[in-house]
């Protein structure tokens, strides 16, 4: 649960007002509410203007559109030097510690290309792609586009990123903690328990550069490349790791389907098949990835949400191992 907070009355309103006075836009109404999430998203959200402004001036930027905003960052359409670029702040968190280091160390190559960055206030200026993302695309189509992204972007990792084993280590152990009537098949826990503390222990979950968030609306079109990778969660992984999303992202055509699993084991084929990966391993990544996805779903509570998280989680562990 996070706290809301508030600014006061007359004097917050005029405090809001002459810090959103110094940008030429207002920030999104949206990203504003983001304050009511707790102290660190208040003091983040609150201080976005001065820094934004401070950014602008320092790297002399021209804002040249409306701001964008993801769930925790803000992109400002701007030109530096006659170049169409982004400004992207980023509300600091785990996930996201690393991603310049990754869109340094892939040079433009299968992602979006980095300019400049600050990591200490967590900004960077980035090439300006197009708004169209893979969801716009048939998506055994958009599989296939990913698949050929996956060999670009899987490069010796740099030593600095938190090896992926770390993380499942930690969710493994929720798991195996997860309480035996919760609503998600005791089988599906163990079989997860199992085969990510098997990963834990295999060298070859660590050392490549994965991008960690990899979904059909994290794949932009670019100018001078058709498809290019946005927003990584990088870590030191293992490549098989990244092909989860693109089962449990756009479920609504899935289900529309009428064939669950065909639909399922097709997106999960058109992947391992185009980009040269290993079946059984990509399969058992799979099953751990559900699992934990379920997992997150029943820690939160929300009765719909759950019952759907779960199911779906289901559905794919099965249809991949059938």
């Amino acid at each position: 649960m996070h706290r809301s907070v508030s600014h006061g009355s007359t004097g917050g309103t005029r405090w809001q007002a002459d810090r959103m006075a110094l940008l030429p836009f207002d920030l999104p109404p949206a990203l504003q509410a983001y304050a009511a999430r707790g102290d660190d998203w208040a003091r983040w959200v609150t201080g976005l203007p001065r820094l934004v402004r401070e950014l602008i001036d320092e790297w002399e930027l021209t804002v040249d559109g409306d701001p964008l905003h993801g769930h925790t960052a803000l992109v400002v359409p701007v030109v530096a030097a006659g170049e169409r670029l982004v400004l992207k702040v980023v509300m600091p968190h785990e996930e996201a510690r690393h991603e310049a280091l990754a869109l340094q160390h892939w040079h433009g190559r299968g992602a979006v290309r980095l300019v400049r960055a600050d990591p200490r206030r967590d900004a960077m200026l980035l090439e300006r792609l197009q708004t169209r993302d893979l969801g716009s695309v048939p998506v055994l189509q958009a599989c296939s586009v990913v698949a050929g992204l996956l060999g670009r972007l899987h490069v010796p990792a740099p030593a600095q990123l938190v090896p992926l084993t770390a993380f499942v280590s930690r969710w493994t152990d929720d798991l195996a903690a997860l309480p035996r009537g919760a609503p998600l098949p005791r089988r599906v826990v163990e079989q997860a328990v199992h085969l990510g503390r098997a990963f834990v222990g295999d060298d070859a979950s660590v050392g490549r550069l994965v991008h960690g968030d990899l979904h059909y609306g994290n794949v932009l079109a670019g100018d001078r490349s058709p498809w290019l990778a946005i927003d990584p969660k990088p870590v030191s992984g293992d490549p098989h790791y990244e092909i989860a999303p693109l089962l449990w992202n756009r479920w609504d055509e899935i289900v529309a389907s009428g064939d669950l699993r065909t639909a399922i084991r097709r997106r999960f084929h058109t992947v391992v098949d185009d980009a040269g990966l290993d079946e059984d391993r990509a399969r058992d990544w799979i099953v751990v990835r559900e699992a934990i996805r379920a997992m997150w779903a029943i820690q939160d509570g929300e009765p719909g949400a759950v019952t759907g998280a779960v199911t779906a989680a289901i559905t794919i562990v099965k249809a991949v191992q059938d």
